[in-house]
């Protein structure tokens, strides 16, 4: 897989967890502007692009998290390298992006890339200095050791006592990780083999229905983070050539919301005989999953007999105490343990069961492997060349310091429709917080309140806002290779490119904008201007 993406202006987006053959383009965007608090001409806009954003947001995460002395009170905004920051806001101010934009030296500096991932920060609001004052804030917040914490399994999550390991859900079998002395990598390979087996005997017929039938049909059952990042990953690969290969004949449905409408359209037109119901609650006793896991329990017992569930009924959950009294045989339950944030767990058997259900193990093993590559890249790369970091630090001055509560996601990519979904959960619930790791409240601005839709249906929906209203940074994300072309005789463009072309062209003019001259230049009325 090969991500290309480009960070032209605020907060940023997230990539993709896809399997190889979908390549993507991101850009991010915001208004520039020319003097403190009015807009530049024509809502001139900057851009920019993410890849995973569990990782970028632990840049923003580790400075809220600031090491101060105990009892001191003190928070990362009193440290000189946050005032440098401060004061350096008013120099930005007085730039145009499409002066920075000329800066040739500054734009190639500010050019990542790693692991087929491209990522061009040179749209946003930021020269080299704030780069260099962004690394001393990451210097001063201990933020390389904060990530050296996470990996080597301490309990950096303070307010729960746990370790923050879901990297260990897709850690390679050599490795070791631990936390609390143990190395926790031989039970998640204990876990991932045994979706492996039950798996492959669920799509090569093995195990039947209680009626002899093959199982063809998959309802996962959860919400939040066991909802969000599964369905995103299953909206991503459907229709990626070689996911559908091995998804042929089969489907997979999500329910999530205990409105009985939700039930009604996950359960429409399914033949129990040939329907899988995965219930994924750690605990087993979630509200409104519980609630529709008995709806579908009735479903399936009404038409097939009470003996249904033990054929027709698997878990994810380490309660195997409730699983057994709900009538699911404890052997197929898959665990997940208590240091996987539920947001973060699409690579545990949260999102693994049932998205290898779908399309099988080669496809999603593929999956572990790439979100594997950037975990070791977010922990050993240099920071000034991390990608993850380099996202996280400039969400971070977009919002706390250029002051751009908001993000737009706009992926020019109809497999990415549920993207910003996804990233609403993995984004707002981590750092939706107004107080630090000790409790204290902040004395800035933090977090973003993400929204987002496919380009190009935003564009004749909310850009208008985005280009003339209110500040808004957004993340363009598009698809360099797609998954599906078409070329139509006597078109002068594929499909694809039509689309690439509104993607260009939307992350061009958020960037330049133009000038009240270059508007009357093309015979532009004045009074037409302002608009």
């Amino acid at each position: 897989m090969q991500t290309l993406k480009a960070k032209l202006g605020a907060p940023g987006a997230s990539r993709p967890a896809t399997a190889p053959q979908l390549a993507a383009f991101g850009v991010r965007a915001g208004v520039s502007r020319a003097h403190p608090g009015r807009p530049g001409p024509s809502g001139a806009r900057q851009q920019e692009t993410v890849y995973q954003r569990d990782v970028a947001c632990a840049g923003a995460t580790a400075l809220r998290s600031y090491d101060a002395p105990a009892g001191s009170g003190s928070s990362i905004a009193d440290t000189a390298a946050w005032k440098s920051l401060q004061d350096h806001v008013v120099d930005i101010e007085q730039t145009h992006l499409r002066d920075l934009l000329l800066d040739q030296k500054r734009c190639e500096a500010l050019i990542k890339e790693d692991l087929g991932l491209y990522i061009d920060f040179s749209r946003q609001r930021m020269t080299l200095e704030t780069v260099k004052l962004l690394m001393d804030l990451a210097e001063a917040s201990n933020l390389r050791g904060k990530i050296n914490s996470m990996f080597g399994g301490d309990h950096i999550n303070s307010t729960e006592d746990r370790a923050v390991l879901h990297t260990a859900t897709r850690a390679r079998r050599d490795q070791v990780i631990k936390t609390d002395g143990k190395d926790v990598v031989p039970e998640v390979w204990e876990v991932l083999d045994k979706i492996k087996s039950f798996t492959e005997k669920v799509r090569n017929g093995e195990w039947l229905g209680v009626t002899g039938k093959p199982i063809k049909k998959v309802v996962a059952v959860g919400i939040g983070g066991s909802f969000l990042g599964p369905l995103f990953v299953h909206t991503a690969l459907r229709t990626e050539p070689r996911a559908m290969s091995f998804s042929k004949g089969r489907s997979l449905r999500f329910l999530a919301n205990v409105d009985p409408i939700d039930v009604a359209r996950a359960l429409q037109g399914l033949d129990p005989e040939e329907t899988l119901v995965v219930v994924i609650s750690k605990t087993f006793t979630t509200a409104e999953t519980m609630l529709n896991a008995r709806t579908c329990r009735a479903w399936l017992t009404a038409q097939l007999g009470t003996e249904a569930v033990a054929k027709h009924m698997v878990a994810v959950s380490t309660n195997l105490k409730l699983v057994k009294e709900f009538g699911i045989d404890p052997v197929n339950a898959f665990g997940f343990w208590d240091w996987v944030g539920g947001r973060y767990s699409v690579c545990s058997a949260v999102g693994m069961l049932p998205l290898t259900l779908q399309y099988g193990w080669d496809v999603m093993s593929s999956f572990l492997a790439g979100a594997n590559a950037m975990d070791d890249h977010f922990q050993n790369a240099p920071l000034e060349s991390n990608l993850p970091v380099m996202m996280g630090l400039t969400s971070l001055w977009n919002i706390s310091f250029l002051g751009y509560p908001a993000r737009a996601i706009l992926p020019y990519c109809q497999a990415l429709s549920k993207l910003a979904p996804h990233i609403q959960q993995v984004a707002m619930e981590s750092n939706g917080k107004g107080v630090d790791i000790d409790g204290n409240a902040l004395p800035f601005e933090a977090g973003e309140i993400d929204f987002g839709e496919p380009g190009t249906n935003g564009q004749h929906s909310f850009y208008q806002l985005i280009h003339q209203g209110r500040v808004v940074p957004c993340d363009f994300i598009g698809i360099v290779r797609s998954q599906q072309s078409v070329y139509l005789t006597n078109e002068i463009v594929s499909n694809h490119d039509e689309l690439m072309c509104n993607f260009f062209a939307q992350a061009d003019a958020l960037a330049y904008g133009k000038s009240a001259l270059e508007l009357r230049s093309q015979n532009v009325p004045d009074y037409l201007i302002p608009h």
